[in-house]
Protein backbone atom coordinates (compact mmCIF):
# COMPACT_ATOMS: atom_id res chain seq x y z
CA UNK A 1 0.00 0.00 0.00
CA UNK A 2 1.26 3.49 -0.82
CA UNK A 3 2.24 5.95 1.87
CA UNK A 4 -0.61 7.58 3.78
CA UNK A 5 -2.41 9.92 3.61
CA UNK A 6 -3.59 9.04 0.13
CA UNK A 7 -6.12 11.00 -1.90
CA UNK A 8 -8.94 8.81 -3.19
CA UNK A 9 -11.18 9.24 -6.22
CA UNK A 10 -12.92 5.87 -6.36
CA UNK A 11 -14.09 3.27 -3.83
CA UNK A 12 -14.85 0.04 -5.67
CA UNK A 13 -17.25 -2.80 -4.83
CA UNK A 14 -18.26 -1.59 -1.36
CA UNK A 15 -21.19 -3.18 0.44
CA UNK A 16 -23.73 -0.84 2.05
CA UNK A 17 -25.84 -1.69 5.12
CA UNK A 18 -28.90 -2.15 2.89
CA UNK A 19 -27.06 -4.85 0.94
CA UNK A 20 -26.30 -2.87 -2.21
CA UNK A 21 -22.89 -3.32 -3.85
CA UNK A 22 -21.66 0.06 -5.08
CA UNK A 23 -18.83 2.11 -6.51
CA UNK A 24 -18.40 5.48 -4.82
CA UNK A 25 -16.77 8.44 -6.55
CA UNK A 26 -15.14 11.19 -4.52
CA UNK A 27 -14.33 14.73 -5.52
CA UNK A 28 -12.07 16.29 -2.94
CA UNK A 29 -13.70 15.90 0.47
CA UNK A 30 -17.16 15.16 -0.93
CA UNK A 31 -19.02 12.14 -2.30
CA UNK A 32 -19.81 12.98 -5.92
CA UNK A 33 -21.51 9.77 -7.14
CA UNK A 34 -22.81 6.44 -5.86
CA UNK A 35 -23.38 3.86 -8.61
CA UNK A 36 -24.00 0.10 -8.85
CA UNK A 37 -20.69 -1.74 -8.61
CA UNK A 38 -18.95 -2.09 -11.96
CA UNK A 39 -20.85 0.71 -13.68
CA UNK A 40 -18.31 3.49 -13.12
CA UNK A 41 -16.50 3.12 -16.45
CA UNK A 42 -14.49 6.32 -16.12
CA UNK A 43 -12.00 4.66 -13.77
CA UNK A 44 -10.86 1.62 -15.73
CA UNK A 45 -7.40 0.94 -14.38
CA UNK A 46 -6.33 0.48 -10.77
CA UNK A 47 -4.48 3.49 -9.45
CA UNK A 48 -3.38 5.12 -6.23
CA UNK A 49 -6.71 6.94 -6.27
CA UNK A 50 -8.77 3.74 -6.27
CA UNK A 51 -9.51 1.61 -3.20
CA UNK A 52 -10.91 -1.90 -3.64
CA UNK A 53 -13.49 -2.55 -0.91
CA UNK A 54 -14.61 -6.02 -1.97
CA UNK A 55 -15.70 -7.75 1.25
CA UNK A 56 -15.94 -4.51 3.20
CA UNK A 57 -18.98 -2.73 4.63
CA UNK A 58 -18.84 1.02 3.94
CA UNK A 59 -20.25 3.27 6.67
CA UNK A 60 -20.25 6.91 7.73
CA UNK A 61 -17.14 7.36 9.86
CA UNK A 62 -17.67 7.50 13.61
CA UNK A 63 -17.33 10.77 15.49
CA UNK A 64 -16.51 10.95 19.20
CA UNK A 65 -18.68 13.66 20.82
CA UNK A 66 -17.26 13.36 24.34
CA UNK A 67 -13.64 12.36 24.98
CA UNK A 68 -11.13 13.05 27.74
CA UNK A 69 -7.82 12.72 25.91
CA UNK A 70 -5.98 14.43 28.76
CA UNK A 71 -7.02 11.61 31.11
CA UNK A 72 -6.80 8.68 28.69
CA UNK A 73 -4.36 5.80 29.20
CA UNK A 74 -3.52 6.82 32.78
CA UNK A 75 -5.03 3.80 34.59
CA UNK A 76 -1.78 1.84 34.75
CA UNK A 77 0.16 4.95 35.80
CA UNK A 78 -2.22 5.73 38.65
CA UNK A 79 -3.34 2.23 39.67
CA UNK A 80 -6.48 3.71 41.27
CA UNK A 81 -9.06 1.81 43.30
CA UNK A 82 -12.12 0.70 41.38
CA UNK A 83 -15.22 2.62 42.36
CA UNK A 84 -17.70 5.36 41.69
CA UNK A 85 -17.37 8.91 40.39
CA UNK A 86 -16.20 10.35 43.70
CA UNK A 87 -13.32 7.88 44.03
CA UNK A 88 -12.32 8.45 40.41
CA UNK A 89 -12.21 12.23 40.89
CA UNK A 90 -10.01 11.95 43.99
CA UNK A 91 -7.59 9.55 42.27
CA UNK A 92 -7.37 11.83 39.26
CA UNK A 93 -6.77 14.98 41.31
CA UNK A 94 -3.79 13.42 43.07
CA UNK A 95 -2.21 12.28 39.83
CA UNK A 96 -2.98 15.49 37.94
CA UNK A 97 -0.63 17.44 40.21
CA UNK A 98 2.30 15.42 38.80
CA UNK A 99 1.50 15.89 35.10
CA UNK A 100 3.46 18.04 32.68
CA UNK A 101 2.34 19.51 29.39
CA UNK A 102 4.54 17.00 27.57
CA UNK A 103 3.17 13.96 29.41
CA UNK A 104 -0.43 15.03 28.79
CA UNK A 105 0.27 15.61 25.10
CA UNK A 106 1.90 12.20 24.76
CA UNK A 107 -1.09 10.28 26.14
CA UNK A 108 -3.60 12.46 24.30
CA UNK A 109 -1.80 11.97 21.00
CA UNK A 110 -1.63 8.19 21.42
CA UNK A 111 -5.30 8.00 22.33
CA UNK A 112 -6.44 10.19 19.43
CA UNK A 113 -4.44 8.07 16.99
CA UNK A 114 -5.88 4.86 18.45
CA UNK A 115 -9.38 6.23 17.86
CA UNK A 116 -8.45 7.29 14.34
CA UNK A 117 -7.04 3.84 13.59
CA UNK A 118 -10.43 2.37 14.49
CA UNK A 119 -12.36 4.82 12.32
CA UNK A 120 -13.10 7.99 14.30
CA UNK A 121 -12.35 11.10 12.23
CA UNK A 122 -13.75 13.82 14.52
CA UNK A 123 -13.29 14.16 18.29
CA UNK A 124 -14.70 16.63 20.80
CA UNK A 125 -12.39 16.58 23.81
CA UNK A 126 -13.08 17.97 27.28
CA UNK A 127 -9.85 19.19 28.85
CA UNK A 128 -9.50 19.90 32.57
CA UNK A 129 -8.62 23.34 33.88
CA UNK A 130 -6.11 22.11 36.42
CA UNK A 131 -4.97 23.37 39.78
CA UNK A 132 -1.86 25.55 39.62
CA UNK A 133 0.47 22.71 40.60
CA UNK A 134 3.26 21.04 38.69
CA UNK A 135 4.91 22.35 35.52
CA UNK A 136 5.75 25.65 37.24
CA UNK A 137 2.22 26.15 38.47
CA UNK A 138 0.62 26.32 35.01
CA UNK A 139 -3.08 25.51 35.39
CA UNK A 140 -3.35 25.62 31.58
CA UNK A 141 -0.90 22.78 30.94
CA UNK A 142 -3.70 20.45 29.84
CA UNK A 143 -5.11 23.09 27.52
CA UNK A 144 -1.68 23.80 26.03
CA UNK A 145 -1.10 20.09 25.50
CA UNK A 146 -4.40 19.56 23.68
CA UNK A 147 -4.00 22.66 21.52
CA UNK A 148 -0.60 21.27 20.51
CA UNK A 149 -2.07 17.85 19.68
CA UNK A 150 -4.91 19.44 17.74
CA UNK A 151 -2.37 21.28 15.59
CA UNK A 152 -0.24 18.15 15.11
CA UNK A 153 -3.16 16.02 13.97
CA UNK A 154 -4.73 18.58 11.64
CA UNK A 155 -5.55 16.89 8.36
CA UNK A 156 -5.87 13.47 10.00
CA UNK A 157 -8.65 13.99 12.54
CA UNK A 158 -10.78 17.02 13.45
CA UNK A 159 -10.27 17.87 17.12
CA UNK A 160 -12.56 20.28 18.99
CA UNK A 161 -11.75 21.35 22.56
CA UNK A 162 -14.02 22.08 25.52
CA UNK A 163 -12.80 23.83 28.67
CA UNK A 164 -13.89 21.53 31.51
CA UNK A 165 -14.28 24.03 34.32
CA UNK A 166 -14.95 22.27 37.60
CA UNK A 167 -16.65 24.07 40.48
CA UNK A 168 -13.28 25.39 41.69
CA UNK A 169 -12.20 26.79 38.33
CA UNK A 170 -12.30 30.57 38.20
CA UNK A 171 -13.89 32.72 35.52
CA UNK A 172 -10.40 33.97 34.66
CA UNK A 173 -9.24 30.42 33.98
CA UNK A 174 -12.13 29.79 31.59
CA UNK A 175 -11.36 33.02 29.72
CA UNK A 176 -7.66 32.11 29.56
CA UNK A 177 -8.48 28.69 28.10
CA UNK A 178 -10.62 30.32 25.42
CA UNK A 179 -7.84 32.80 24.69
CA UNK A 180 -5.44 29.87 24.19
CA UNK A 181 -7.68 28.32 21.54
CA UNK A 182 -10.30 26.20 23.29
CA UNK A 183 -13.56 26.18 21.32
CA UNK A 184 -16.37 25.68 23.85
CA UNK A 185 -17.18 26.24 27.52
CA UNK A 186 -17.85 23.17 29.62
CA UNK A 187 -18.17 22.16 33.23
CA UNK A 188 -19.83 19.83 35.70
CA UNK A 189 -22.33 21.99 37.61
CA UNK A 190 -23.99 18.99 39.25
CA UNK A 191 -20.81 18.60 41.33
CA UNK A 192 -20.97 22.16 42.70
CA UNK A 193 -22.44 23.09 46.08
CA UNK A 194 -24.94 25.27 44.20
CA UNK A 195 -25.40 23.53 40.83
CA UNK A 196 -27.75 26.07 39.25
CA UNK A 197 -25.51 28.98 40.22
CA UNK A 198 -22.43 27.29 38.76
CA UNK A 199 -24.30 26.47 35.55
CA UNK A 200 -25.49 30.06 35.16
CA UNK A 201 -21.94 31.30 35.76
CA UNK A 202 -20.52 29.16 32.97
CA UNK A 203 -23.34 29.97 30.56
CA UNK A 204 -22.76 33.67 31.21
CA UNK A 205 -19.10 33.29 30.23
CA UNK A 206 -20.11 31.51 27.03
CA UNK A 207 -22.59 34.27 26.25
CA UNK A 208 -19.96 36.93 26.90
CA UNK A 209 -17.51 35.20 24.55
CA UNK A 210 -20.08 34.21 21.93
CA UNK A 211 -19.20 30.50 22.04
CA UNK A 212 -21.17 27.31 22.55
CA UNK A 213 -21.25 24.99 25.54
CA UNK A 214 -20.97 21.29 26.26
CA UNK A 215 -21.85 20.52 29.87
CA UNK A 216 -21.44 17.40 31.95
CA UNK A 217 -25.05 17.28 33.11
CA UNK A 218 -26.75 15.53 36.02
CA UNK A 219 -24.33 12.60 36.14
CA UNK A 220 -25.88 10.76 39.06
CA UNK A 221 -28.73 8.41 39.86
CA UNK A 222 -30.31 10.65 42.47
CA UNK A 223 -28.57 14.02 42.57
CA UNK A 224 -29.63 17.50 41.48
CA UNK A 225 -31.31 18.12 38.13
CA UNK A 226 -29.98 21.12 36.23
CA UNK A 227 -31.39 20.20 32.82
CA UNK A 228 -34.35 22.56 33.15
CA UNK A 229 -32.11 25.54 33.87
CA UNK A 230 -29.82 24.66 30.96
CA UNK A 231 -32.62 24.42 28.40
CA UNK A 232 -34.31 27.57 29.71
CA UNK A 233 -31.17 29.65 29.16
CA UNK A 234 -29.91 28.27 25.83
CA UNK A 235 -33.27 28.05 24.05
CA UNK A 236 -32.85 31.59 22.68
CA UNK A 237 -29.24 31.15 21.61
CA UNK A 238 -28.42 31.45 17.89
CA UNK A 239 -27.53 28.33 15.93
CA UNK A 240 -23.94 29.55 15.76
CA UNK A 241 -23.62 28.81 19.49
CA UNK A 242 -24.35 25.08 19.86
CA UNK A 243 -25.37 23.65 23.21
CA UNK A 244 -24.79 20.06 24.30
CA UNK A 245 -25.43 18.10 27.48
CA UNK A 246 -23.45 14.95 28.21
CA UNK A 247 -24.18 11.99 30.49
CA UNK A 248 -27.68 13.12 31.59
CA UNK A 249 -27.94 10.04 33.80
CA UNK A 250 -30.78 11.51 35.88
CA UNK A 251 -33.07 11.51 32.84
CA UNK A 252 -32.94 7.73 32.91
CA UNK A 253 -34.23 7.66 36.50
CA UNK A 254 -37.30 9.88 36.08
CA UNK A 255 -40.94 8.91 35.83
CA UNK A 256 -42.52 9.58 32.41
CA UNK A 257 -44.43 12.70 33.46
CA UNK A 258 -41.34 14.50 34.75
CA UNK A 259 -39.19 13.19 31.91
CA UNK A 260 -41.63 14.38 29.26
CA UNK A 261 -41.50 17.94 30.60
CA UNK A 262 -37.70 18.02 30.41
CA UNK A 263 -37.69 16.49 26.93
CA UNK A 264 -40.06 19.23 25.75
CA UNK A 265 -37.52 21.76 26.98
CA UNK A 266 -34.65 19.90 25.29
CA UNK A 267 -36.51 19.99 21.98
CA UNK A 268 -37.40 23.66 22.34
CA UNK A 269 -33.75 24.51 23.01
CA UNK A 270 -32.48 22.20 20.23
CA UNK A 271 -30.09 20.81 22.82
CA UNK A 272 -27.89 17.93 21.73
CA UNK A 273 -27.66 15.01 24.17
CA UNK A 274 -24.68 12.67 24.44
CA UNK A 275 -24.99 9.28 26.11
CA UNK A 276 -21.81 7.59 27.34
CA UNK A 277 -22.61 3.96 28.06
CA UNK A 278 -19.28 2.36 28.91
CA UNK A 279 -18.22 4.94 31.50
CA UNK A 280 -21.62 5.38 33.12
CA UNK A 281 -22.20 1.64 33.27
CA UNK A 282 -18.92 1.48 35.19
CA UNK A 283 -19.33 4.54 37.44
CA UNK A 284 -22.99 4.29 38.39
CA UNK A 285 -24.68 1.82 40.70
CA UNK A 286 -21.89 0.91 43.13
CA UNK A 287 -24.23 1.66 46.03
CA UNK A 288 -26.96 -0.57 44.55
CA UNK A 289 -25.77 -4.20 44.76
CA UNK A 290 -29.31 -5.47 44.15
CA UNK A 291 -31.17 -4.55 40.93
CA UNK A 292 -28.20 -2.36 39.96
CA UNK A 293 -29.37 0.49 37.69
CA UNK A 294 -27.72 0.79 34.29
CA UNK A 295 -26.74 4.45 34.60
CA UNK A 296 -27.70 5.42 31.04
CA UNK A 297 -29.77 8.39 30.04
CA UNK A 298 -33.28 7.87 28.64
CA UNK A 299 -32.04 6.96 25.16
CA UNK A 300 -35.28 5.43 23.88
CA UNK A 301 -37.49 8.31 25.03
CA UNK A 302 -35.05 10.88 23.62
CA UNK A 303 -34.82 9.18 20.23
CA UNK A 304 -38.56 8.67 19.96
CA UNK A 305 -39.11 12.36 20.72
CA UNK A 306 -36.72 13.42 17.95
CA UNK A 307 -33.94 14.79 20.17
CA UNK A 308 -30.51 15.02 18.55
CA UNK A 309 -28.65 12.13 20.20
CA UNK A 310 -25.01 11.13 19.98
CA UNK A 311 -23.02 8.51 21.84
CA UNK A 312 -19.40 8.33 22.87
CA UNK A 313 -16.84 6.38 24.85
CA UNK A 314 -16.01 9.18 27.32
CA UNK A 315 -13.12 7.85 29.41
CA UNK A 316 -10.70 5.18 28.19
CA UNK A 317 -8.40 3.35 30.62
CA UNK A 318 -8.27 6.01 33.30
CA UNK A 319 -9.69 6.26 36.86
CA UNK A 320 -13.18 6.83 35.44
CA UNK A 321 -13.14 3.65 33.33
CA UNK A 322 -10.38 1.03 33.46
CA UNK A 323 -11.24 -0.51 30.09
CA UNK A 324 -12.26 0.49 26.58
CA UNK A 325 -11.03 -0.33 23.06
CA UNK A 326 -11.02 3.20 21.58
CA UNK A 327 -13.56 1.83 19.11
CA UNK A 328 -16.96 3.31 18.31
CA UNK A 329 -18.22 -0.18 17.47
CA UNK A 330 -17.79 -1.05 21.15
CA UNK A 331 -20.01 1.90 22.09
CA UNK A 332 -22.59 0.85 19.49
CA UNK A 333 -22.61 -2.69 20.87
CA UNK A 334 -23.24 -1.41 24.39
CA UNK A 335 -26.13 0.74 23.15
CA UNK A 336 -27.75 -2.40 21.75
CA UNK A 337 -27.13 -4.45 24.89
CA UNK A 338 -27.73 -1.89 27.65
CA UNK A 339 -29.80 0.73 25.84
CA UNK A 340 -31.97 -1.62 23.76
CA UNK A 341 -31.40 0.38 20.57
CA UNK A 342 -31.58 -1.29 17.20
CA UNK A 343 -28.36 -1.92 15.31
CA UNK A 344 -29.12 0.96 12.94
CA UNK A 345 -29.96 3.33 15.79
CA UNK A 346 -26.84 2.36 17.72
CA UNK A 347 -24.48 2.93 14.81
CA UNK A 348 -26.19 6.19 13.90
CA UNK A 349 -25.63 7.43 17.46
CA UNK A 350 -21.85 6.99 17.15
CA UNK A 351 -21.63 8.38 13.61
CA UNK A 352 -24.20 10.63 11.96
CA UNK A 353 -25.94 11.37 15.26
CA UNK A 354 -22.68 12.30 16.94
CA UNK A 355 -21.77 14.58 14.04
CA UNK A 356 -25.19 16.20 14.27
CA UNK A 357 -24.69 16.93 17.97
CA UNK A 358 -21.25 18.35 17.16
CA UNK A 359 -22.78 20.48 14.38
CA UNK A 360 -20.47 18.97 11.78
CA UNK A 361 -21.44 18.69 8.09
CA UNK A 362 -23.44 15.66 6.97
CA UNK A 363 -21.30 12.65 6.03
CA UNK A 364 -21.93 9.22 4.57
CA UNK A 365 -22.37 7.31 1.33
CA UNK A 366 -24.65 9.73 -0.47
CA UNK A 367 -24.07 12.39 -3.08
CA UNK A 368 -23.10 15.72 -1.55
CA UNK A 369 -22.12 14.25 1.81
CA UNK A 370 -18.67 14.71 3.26
CA UNK A 371 -16.31 11.81 2.57
CA UNK A 372 -15.83 10.84 6.21
CA UNK A 373 -16.05 7.08 5.86
CA UNK A 374 -15.16 3.80 7.55
CA UNK A 375 -14.80 0.53 5.67
CA UNK A 376 -14.78 -2.55 7.91
CA UNK A 377 -14.55 -6.17 6.82
CA UNK A 378 -18.10 -7.40 7.40
CA UNK A 379 -21.10 -8.69 5.48
CA UNK A 380 -23.61 -6.42 7.21
CA UNK A 381 -24.03 -4.06 10.15
CA UNK A 382 -24.78 -6.86 12.59
CA UNK A 383 -21.51 -8.54 11.65
CA UNK A 384 -19.60 -5.26 11.94
CA UNK A 385 -20.89 -4.39 15.42
CA UNK A 386 -20.73 -7.93 16.78
CA UNK A 387 -17.28 -8.91 15.51
CA UNK A 388 -15.67 -5.46 15.16
CA UNK A 389 -13.07 -6.72 12.71
CA UNK A 390 -9.79 -4.82 12.86
CA UNK A 391 -9.61 -5.03 9.05
CA UNK A 392 -10.48 -1.40 8.32
CA UNK A 393 -9.90 1.58 6.06
CA UNK A 394 -10.47 5.08 7.44
CA UNK A 395 -11.21 7.98 5.10
CA UNK A 396 -11.08 11.60 6.28
CA UNK A 397 -11.86 14.49 3.92
CA UNK A 398 -11.58 12.16 0.94
CA UNK A 399 -8.15 10.83 1.90
CA UNK A 400 -7.17 7.42 3.21
CA UNK A 401 -5.62 8.26 6.59
CA UNK A 402 -5.51 4.86 8.32
CA UNK A 403 -5.56 1.22 7.30
CA UNK A 404 -5.42 -1.97 9.36
CA UNK A 405 -5.19 -5.57 8.22
CA UNK A 406 -5.42 -8.79 10.20
CA UNK A 407 -3.72 -12.09 9.48
CA UNK A 408 -5.32 -15.21 10.95
CA UNK A 409 -4.43 -18.89 10.84
CA UNK A 410 -5.99 -21.98 12.34
CA UNK A 411 -5.12 -25.64 12.09
CA UNK A 412 -7.14 -27.52 9.47
CA UNK A 413 -9.90 -29.64 10.93
CA UNK A 414 -8.25 -32.75 9.47
CA UNK A 415 -5.36 -32.29 11.93
CA UNK A 416 -7.74 -32.62 14.86
CA UNK A 417 -7.85 -36.37 14.26
CA UNK A 418 -4.26 -36.54 15.47
CA UNK A 419 -5.06 -35.12 18.90
CA UNK A 420 -8.63 -36.20 19.57
CA UNK A 421 -9.50 -39.67 20.93
CA UNK A 422 -11.17 -42.17 18.65
CA UNK A 423 -14.96 -41.86 18.85
CA UNK A 424 -16.75 -44.62 20.73
CA UNK A 425 -18.62 -47.08 18.51
CA UNK A 426 -22.31 -46.39 18.31
CA UNK A 427 -24.45 -48.82 20.32
CA UNK A 428 -26.32 -51.42 18.32
CA UNK A 429 -29.98 -52.07 19.03
CA UNK A 430 -32.12 -54.97 17.93
CA UNK A 431 -35.71 -54.26 17.09
CA UNK A 432 -38.50 -56.80 16.72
Amino acid sequence: MSVLPRTLRMLRSATLPDGRLVDVELEGDTVSAVRPAGSAATFDAPSAGTLDLDGFLLLPAPAEPHAHLDKALSWDLIDPPMGDLGLAIESWKRYAATMTTASIADRARRQALAMLQNGTTAIRCHVDLLHAEGDEGDSMRGVRALVQVRDELAGLVDLELVALAGPNATDAQVHEALDLGVDLVGGAPHLADEPDADLRRLLAIATDRGVGVDMHTDESLGGPITMGTLTEIVRDWPASRPATAGHCVRLGTLEPVELDVLIEGILAADLGIVTLPITNLYLQGWQHPVSTPRGLTAVRALLDAGVRLGAGADNVRDPFNPVGRSDALETASLLVTAGHLTLDEAYAAVSTGARDVMRLPRSGVEVGAKAELLAVRAVNLSDAIANASADRYVIHAGRLVAASSVSRSIAPIAHLAEVLPEPSPEPQYETR
